[in-house]
Protein backbone atom coordinates (compact mmCIF):
# COMPACT_ATOMS: atom_id res chain seq x y z
CA UNK A 1 0.00 0.00 0.00
CA UNK A 2 1.31 3.42 -0.97
CA UNK A 3 0.82 6.13 1.69
CA UNK A 4 1.22 9.90 1.52
CA UNK A 5 0.83 12.29 4.44
CA UNK A 6 -0.79 15.72 4.15
CA UNK A 7 -1.06 18.73 6.39
CA UNK A 8 -4.56 20.21 6.30
CA UNK A 9 -4.26 23.82 5.19
CA UNK A 10 -6.72 26.67 5.70
CA UNK A 11 -7.62 26.46 2.00
CA UNK A 12 -8.61 22.78 2.46
CA UNK A 13 -11.48 23.66 4.83
CA UNK A 14 -15.06 24.40 3.76
CA UNK A 15 -17.84 26.53 5.31
CA UNK A 16 -18.51 23.80 7.92
CA UNK A 17 -14.87 24.07 9.03
CA UNK A 18 -14.05 20.49 8.09
CA UNK A 19 -12.10 19.05 5.16
CA UNK A 20 -13.79 20.12 1.92
CA UNK A 21 -14.86 17.64 -0.74
CA UNK A 22 -12.49 19.29 -3.23
CA UNK A 23 -9.58 18.74 -0.83
CA UNK A 24 -10.25 14.99 -0.75
CA UNK A 25 -10.10 14.94 -4.56
CA UNK A 26 -6.91 17.01 -4.62
CA UNK A 27 -5.21 14.81 -2.01
CA UNK A 28 -6.12 11.66 -3.95
CA UNK A 29 -4.85 13.13 -7.21
CA UNK A 30 -1.61 14.23 -5.55
CA UNK A 31 -1.17 10.76 -4.02
CA UNK A 32 -1.70 9.06 -7.41
CA UNK A 33 0.75 11.34 -9.17
CA UNK A 34 3.36 10.87 -6.42
CA UNK A 35 2.95 7.10 -6.76
CA UNK A 36 3.36 7.28 -10.54
CA UNK A 37 6.40 9.54 -10.21
CA UNK A 38 8.05 7.09 -7.83
CA UNK A 39 7.42 4.35 -10.41
CA UNK A 40 9.22 6.47 -13.00
CA UNK A 41 6.09 7.62 -14.80
CA UNK A 42 6.85 11.28 -14.14
CA UNK A 43 5.83 14.36 -16.13
CA UNK A 44 8.92 14.20 -18.35
CA UNK A 45 8.45 10.53 -19.31
CA UNK A 46 4.70 10.96 -19.83
CA UNK A 47 5.34 14.05 -21.99
CA UNK A 48 7.91 12.15 -24.05
CA UNK A 49 5.33 9.46 -24.83
CA UNK A 50 2.53 12.05 -25.17
CA UNK A 51 0.19 10.20 -22.78
CA UNK A 52 -1.62 11.19 -19.62
CA UNK A 53 -4.01 9.64 -17.09
CA UNK A 54 -7.73 10.46 -17.20
CA UNK A 55 -10.35 9.75 -14.52
CA UNK A 56 -13.67 8.09 -15.45
CA UNK A 57 -15.16 8.28 -11.96
CA UNK A 58 -14.31 8.68 -8.29
CA UNK A 59 -16.83 7.25 -5.81
CA UNK A 60 -16.07 8.77 -2.44
CA UNK A 61 -17.53 7.57 0.85
CA UNK A 62 -17.19 9.65 4.01
CA UNK A 63 -17.17 8.01 7.44
CA UNK A 64 -16.09 10.82 9.80
CA UNK A 65 -15.31 14.51 9.61
CA UNK A 66 -11.70 15.62 9.31
CA UNK A 67 -10.59 18.84 10.99
CA UNK A 68 -7.39 20.88 10.75
CA UNK A 69 -4.65 20.50 13.32
CA UNK A 70 -3.42 16.96 12.68
CA UNK A 71 -2.06 15.46 9.46
CA UNK A 72 -3.94 12.85 7.48
CA UNK A 73 -2.60 9.96 5.42
CA UNK A 74 -4.00 8.96 2.04
CA UNK A 75 -3.42 5.44 0.74
CA UNK A 76 -3.46 4.23 -2.83
CA UNK A 77 -3.69 0.67 -4.04
CA UNK A 78 -4.02 -0.74 -7.55
CA UNK A 79 -7.20 -2.83 -7.54
CA UNK A 80 -7.47 -3.46 -11.28
CA UNK A 81 -5.73 -3.07 -14.62
CA UNK A 82 -6.44 -4.26 -18.14
CA UNK A 83 -3.92 -6.59 -19.78
CA UNK A 84 -2.65 -3.81 -22.04
CA UNK A 85 -2.61 -1.29 -19.18
CA UNK A 86 -5.13 1.00 -20.91
CA UNK A 87 -7.60 0.87 -17.99
CA UNK A 88 -6.79 1.04 -14.30
CA UNK A 89 -8.69 1.02 -11.02
CA UNK A 90 -7.37 2.38 -7.73
CA UNK A 91 -8.72 2.59 -4.23
CA UNK A 92 -7.86 5.27 -1.71
CA UNK A 93 -8.39 5.39 2.02
CA UNK A 94 -8.02 8.41 4.29
CA UNK A 95 -6.61 7.90 7.78
CA UNK A 96 -6.24 10.16 10.81
CA UNK A 97 -2.87 10.51 12.55
CA UNK A 98 -4.09 7.63 14.78
CA UNK A 99 -4.82 5.36 11.80
CA UNK A 100 -8.62 5.73 11.93
CA UNK A 101 -10.21 5.26 8.48
CA UNK A 102 -12.33 8.37 7.81
CA UNK A 103 -13.06 8.07 4.06
CA UNK A 104 -12.78 5.61 1.16
CA UNK A 105 -12.72 6.11 -2.60
CA UNK A 106 -12.94 3.78 -5.59
CA UNK A 107 -11.77 5.30 -8.85
CA UNK A 108 -11.32 4.13 -12.41
CA UNK A 109 -9.36 5.73 -15.21
CA UNK A 110 -7.42 5.15 -18.38
CA UNK A 111 -4.46 6.46 -20.34
CA UNK A 112 -5.03 8.98 -23.11
CA UNK A 113 -2.88 9.72 -26.17
CA UNK A 114 -2.43 13.50 -25.93
CA UNK A 115 -2.04 13.88 -29.71
CA UNK A 116 -5.14 11.95 -30.81
CA UNK A 117 -7.11 12.62 -27.57
CA UNK A 118 -8.14 8.94 -27.64
CA UNK A 119 -7.62 6.21 -25.04
CA UNK A 120 -4.47 4.21 -25.52
CA UNK A 121 -2.64 1.20 -24.15
CA UNK A 122 0.59 1.77 -22.25
CA UNK A 123 3.91 1.49 -24.04
CA UNK A 124 5.75 -1.77 -23.35
CA UNK A 125 8.18 -0.04 -20.96
CA UNK A 126 5.40 1.67 -19.00
CA UNK A 127 3.31 -1.52 -18.99
CA UNK A 128 6.25 -3.48 -17.58
CA UNK A 129 6.79 -0.86 -14.86
CA UNK A 130 3.10 -0.46 -13.99
CA UNK A 131 2.48 -4.22 -14.02
CA UNK A 132 5.36 -4.74 -11.61
CA UNK A 133 3.90 -2.41 -8.98
CA UNK A 134 2.39 -3.90 -5.82
CA UNK A 135 -1.31 -4.80 -6.21
CA UNK A 136 -4.14 -4.85 -3.70
CA UNK A 137 -5.39 -8.21 -2.42
CA UNK A 138 -8.62 -7.60 -4.37
CA UNK A 139 -6.77 -6.94 -7.66
CA UNK A 140 -8.49 -8.09 -10.86
CA UNK A 141 -7.83 -7.90 -14.59
CA UNK A 142 -10.10 -5.26 -16.14
CA UNK A 143 -11.91 -5.46 -19.46
CA UNK A 144 -13.60 -2.69 -21.46
CA UNK A 145 -16.93 -3.93 -20.05
CA UNK A 146 -15.74 -3.10 -16.52
CA UNK A 147 -15.46 0.56 -17.56
CA UNK A 148 -19.17 0.59 -18.42
CA UNK A 149 -20.32 -0.58 -14.98
CA UNK A 150 -21.57 2.90 -14.05
CA UNK A 151 -22.10 4.10 -17.60
CA UNK A 152 -24.00 7.34 -18.07
CA UNK A 153 -24.94 8.96 -21.35
CA UNK A 154 -24.63 12.72 -21.75
CA UNK A 155 -27.89 14.65 -22.00
CA UNK A 156 -27.43 18.03 -23.72
CA UNK A 157 -29.56 21.05 -22.92
CA UNK A 158 -32.31 21.71 -25.40
CA UNK A 159 -31.61 25.21 -26.64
Amino acid sequence: MYLKEFEIRWSDIDANRHLANSAYLNFMSHTRMSFLMELGLDQASLAKEQIGPVVFYEHLYYFKEVFPGKPIKVSMEITGMSEDGKFFEFQHNFYTHKGENVAHCEMMGAWMDLKTRKLTALTNDFLFTFSGAEKAKVFRVLTKEDTRKFSKDPKDLEV
